[in-house]
């Protein structure tokens, strides 16, 4: 196991009206959408292709995620996700997430996904080389 020192991206998202429910709140699975637009752009700004990952035949399915909820998010906020690779082992990584609302800073959510690393057969496999130096 390789604890990594935390390089922090941060990518903003305005609230839609499609990603609330009848009280103008965001829905709450939304805020697992902005973690992946979070890894996303985590992905980008380290100079990584995941497009690249995929077509050798590897994949980073989710196995397990999670989010603390502390506030609501409502429509036409400006959210900032902030990502950063909290750990990175043999055959699997955990992206850590805040979600705060711009212009007050309040926190909405803490939360992580933890990612194995499955191979062409769809089998738990070691990171590919390329993917562990970008990240």
């Amino acid at each position: 196991m390789t604890h990594v020192e935390p390089v922090v991206i941060e990518a903003r998202q305005r609230v839609i009206y499609g990603d609330t429910d009848q009280m103008k709140v965001v829905y709450y699975a939304n805020y697992f959408r902005w973690f992946e637009l979070g890894r996303l752009e985590y992905f980008k700004a380290r100079g990584g292709d995941y497009a690249a990952v995929e077509a050798r035949g590897f994949a980073l399915p989710v196995a397990s995620a999670h989010c603390d909820y502390k506030a609501s998010a409502r429509y036409e906020d400006v959210v900032l996700v902030r990502t950063w690779l909290a750990e990175l082992k043999r055959a699997s990584m955990r992206f850590e997430y805040e979600i705060r609302r711009e212009g007050d800073g309040v926190t909405l959510c803490t939360g992580y996904t933890l990612h194995a690393c499955v191979g062409p057969t769809g089998k738990p496999t070691r990171l590919p080389d390329e993917l562990v130096k970008f990240l």
